[in-house]
């Protein structure tokens, strides 16, 4: 592991926002899902997101998500941080959705800023604290603009940090100057939910990351986080530099769902790379684009062919 949870990290240092693996004909794929959380955990994760936008939490059901969580959990929750998504625009379901993970075995839940109804900030904070709230677990907030339409204020989050379940933000704003001052006045462990700027966000007091390269370049992610843990700045900077590529093929046409399945199948750990609608698995060639991203990485071994199971 990278960092084991602690009152500074309390989900751990390295996280991944996991895929939910299918089968070809887009049932959830318990056992998949049990290999790829080793799998994970193995490479050097400390924590894994289920059922969070990457896992398509919203094309995926209140049973299946249950079960997810305990298939998870039984995979690896003695060596790692499980957390739940649960999150909803509609705050009773994000109540009901923070039950069930608890009783699942979660141990802390991903809170998502409501898309859509864009409620106000009082509004925001209600819902927020109805579902902390709502159990004994740890609760991570989301802040996730791009995808909510709506930010979390600074008097919102100031006032929410008092909660006692609040313990931390993952911040995918792209506003990496107001991490410090955040940081520092509200006690939150800010954890960066954006592989590429993760440096910069420890440079201004993150503590960790949420990501979805991670599917594939935990290890250099675990890495930076010990260089940057030991004041090796410059090696810090060298390992940033070098998955930035990967990054990237990661994040194409803002499709990472997408793409980190391709990355799953082409890394051999996952059969199918098959989704719900409304997204679409992707192609044959952007699967081999992925693979060649990893390849020059030196991540895979860049004979490895295509299974060919995008279906």
């Amino acid at each position: 592991m990278a960092s084991p949870a602690s009152p500074a990290r309390p989900f751990g240092a390295v996280l991944t926002a996991m895929i939910t693996p299918m089968t070809a004909d887009g049932a959830v794929d318990l056992d998949a899902a049990a290999r790829l959380a080793t799998y994970l955990v193995d490479q050097g994760n400390d924590g894994l997101v289920v059922s969070g936008t990457t896992g398509e939490s919203g094309a995926t059901h209140a049973p299946e998500k249950a079960d997810l969580v305990r298939a998870v959990v039984a995979a690896v929750g003695d060596r790692a941080r499980v957390v739940a998504g649960a999150g909803s625009n509609d705050t009773d379901h994000a109540v009901r959705m923070a039950e069930q993970a608890a009783e699942a075995g979660a141990h802390g839940l991903l809170v998502v800023t409501p898309y859509y109804t864009r409620p106000t900030q009082d509004g925001l904070y209600q819902h927020f604290a109805a579902v902390a709230g709502s159990t004994d677990l740890p609760v991570m907030l989301y802040d996730v603009p791009g995808r909510t339409g709506l930010r979390i204020g600074a008097g919102t989050l100031d006032r929410i940090a008092a909660h006692d379940n609040v313990v931390a933000v993952k911040d995918a704003t792209g506003d990496v100057a107001t991490v410090a001052a955040a940081s520092a006045r509200t006690g939150l462990a800010w954890y960066c939910g954006d592989d590429s700027l993760y440096l910069a966000m420890l440079a201004q007091g993150a503590v960790g990351l949420v990501g979805v390269a991670t599917h594939a370049l935990a290890p250099q992610y675990a890495a930076l986080t010990a260089a940057w843990d030991a004041a090796d700045h410059a090696r810090a900077l060298e390992i940033m530099r070098s998955v930035l590529p990967v990054v990237d093929a990661f994040n194409g046409a803002g499709a990472q769902a997408v793409m980190a399945k391709a990355a799953a199948e082409v890394l051999g750990v996952i059969s199918s790379r098959a989704m719900r609608l409304p997204n679409v698995p992707a192609s044959d060639a952007e699967t081999a684009a992925m693979r060649d991203a990893l390849a020059a990485a030196g991540v895979l071994d860049p004979a490895r062919p295509l299974s060919g199971a995008a279906h």
